[in-house]
Protein backbone atom coordinates (compact mmCIF):
# COMPACT_ATOMS: atom_id res chain seq x y z
CA UNK A 1 0.00 0.00 0.00
CA UNK A 2 1.05 3.10 -0.78
CA UNK A 3 1.46 6.37 0.95
CA UNK A 4 -1.61 7.91 -1.23
CA UNK A 5 -3.79 4.86 -1.28
CA UNK A 6 -3.46 4.57 2.65
CA UNK A 7 -4.40 8.01 3.35
CA UNK A 8 -7.63 7.45 0.69
CA UNK A 9 -8.36 4.67 2.87
CA UNK A 10 -8.65 5.81 5.89
CA UNK A 11 -10.98 8.64 4.65
CA UNK A 12 -13.03 6.32 2.63
CA UNK A 13 -13.34 4.27 5.62
CA UNK A 14 -14.07 7.71 7.72
CA UNK A 15 -15.82 5.90 10.93
CA UNK A 16 -15.16 2.30 10.07
CA UNK A 17 -13.80 0.54 12.68
CA UNK A 18 -14.53 -3.21 11.14
CA UNK A 19 -12.19 -4.75 9.22
CA UNK A 20 -8.62 -4.76 9.31
CA UNK A 21 -5.56 -2.25 8.11
CA UNK A 22 -2.20 -3.37 8.00
CA UNK A 23 0.62 -1.76 8.92
CA UNK A 24 1.31 0.38 6.28
CA UNK A 25 -1.99 1.67 6.05
CA UNK A 26 -1.84 2.81 9.82
CA UNK A 27 2.12 4.13 9.78
CA UNK A 28 1.28 6.36 6.34
CA UNK A 29 -2.13 7.93 7.62
CA UNK A 30 0.37 8.96 10.70
CA UNK A 31 2.90 10.22 8.42
CA UNK A 32 0.12 11.73 6.66
CA UNK A 33 -1.42 13.52 10.41
CA UNK A 34 2.18 14.69 11.66
CA UNK A 35 2.85 15.97 8.47
CA UNK A 36 0.07 17.98 8.07
CA UNK A 37 -0.31 19.07 11.42
CA UNK A 38 3.50 20.24 11.22
CA UNK A 39 2.52 22.39 8.28
CA UNK A 40 -0.48 23.86 9.59
CA UNK A 41 1.35 24.80 12.35
CA UNK A 42 4.48 26.41 10.81
CA UNK A 43 1.81 28.34 8.58
CA UNK A 44 -0.09 29.93 11.83
CA UNK A 45 3.04 30.77 12.84
CA UNK A 46 4.01 32.89 9.37
CA UNK A 47 0.35 34.63 9.86
CA UNK A 48 -0.09 35.31 13.26
CA UNK A 49 -0.31 38.41 14.67
CA UNK A 50 2.36 39.37 16.68
CA UNK A 51 0.89 42.64 18.27
CA UNK A 52 -1.58 39.90 19.84
CA UNK A 53 -0.70 37.05 22.46
CA UNK A 54 -3.38 35.31 22.81
CA UNK A 55 -3.85 34.64 18.86
CA UNK A 56 -4.78 30.69 19.02
CA UNK A 57 -3.68 28.16 16.13
CA UNK A 58 -7.30 27.21 14.92
CA UNK A 59 -5.75 25.39 11.92
CA UNK A 60 -4.10 22.66 13.76
CA UNK A 61 -7.38 21.99 15.81
CA UNK A 62 -9.62 22.10 13.53
CA UNK A 63 -7.38 19.62 11.86
CA UNK A 64 -7.00 18.15 14.57
CA UNK A 65 -10.96 17.52 15.21
CA UNK A 66 -11.36 16.21 11.57
CA UNK A 67 -9.01 13.44 11.72
CA UNK A 68 -10.12 12.06 15.34
CA UNK A 69 -12.28 9.79 14.04
CA UNK A 70 -10.54 8.31 10.89
CA UNK A 71 -7.68 8.07 13.45
CA UNK A 72 -9.37 6.07 15.77
CA UNK A 73 -10.84 3.82 13.31
CA UNK A 74 -7.70 2.66 11.86
CA UNK A 75 -6.14 2.26 15.28
CA UNK A 76 -9.17 -0.01 15.76
CA UNK A 77 -8.73 -1.72 12.61
CA UNK A 78 -4.97 -2.20 12.48
CA UNK A 79 -5.42 -3.57 16.39
CA UNK A 80 -7.86 -5.80 14.56
CA UNK A 81 -4.95 -7.03 12.25
CA UNK A 82 -3.32 -8.67 15.37
CA UNK A 83 -6.35 -10.11 16.78
CA UNK A 84 -7.20 -7.47 19.52
CA UNK A 85 -9.90 -5.88 20.23
CA UNK A 86 -9.93 -2.17 19.43
CA UNK A 87 -11.00 -0.94 22.58
CA UNK A 88 -7.23 -1.42 23.77
CA UNK A 89 -6.62 1.45 22.33
CA UNK A 90 -7.65 2.88 25.77
CA UNK A 91 -4.75 1.94 26.97
CA UNK A 92 -2.80 5.21 25.61
CA UNK A 93 -4.31 6.66 28.50
CA UNK A 94 -1.85 5.14 30.81
CA UNK A 95 1.14 7.19 30.70
CA UNK A 96 4.66 5.47 29.06
CA UNK A 97 3.22 1.88 29.70
CA UNK A 98 0.83 2.76 27.72
CA UNK A 99 1.97 4.39 24.78
CA UNK A 100 5.01 1.49 24.79
CA UNK A 101 2.28 -1.14 24.55
CA UNK A 102 0.28 0.53 21.49
CA UNK A 103 3.63 1.44 19.68
CA UNK A 104 4.57 -2.39 20.55
CA UNK A 105 1.31 -3.56 18.87
CA UNK A 106 1.03 -1.15 15.96
CA UNK A 107 4.78 -2.13 14.69
CA UNK A 108 3.60 -5.78 15.64
CA UNK A 109 2.71 -7.90 12.23
CA UNK A 110 -0.88 -8.79 11.74
CA UNK A 111 -2.38 -12.40 11.98
CA UNK A 112 -1.74 -14.34 8.29
CA UNK A 113 -4.50 -16.15 8.44
CA UNK A 114 -8.34 -14.97 9.44
CA UNK A 115 -8.82 -14.15 12.68
CA UNK A 116 -12.10 -12.72 14.41
CA UNK A 117 -12.07 -9.75 12.89
CA UNK A 118 -12.01 -10.92 8.93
Amino acid sequence: MTFTQAVKTCFRKYADFSGRATRPEWWYFFLFCILVQLALGFAEGLFRDLSNPHDDAILPVLFYLAILLPSLAVGARRLHDIDRSGWWQLVWVVPVLGWILLLYWYVKPGTKSENRFG
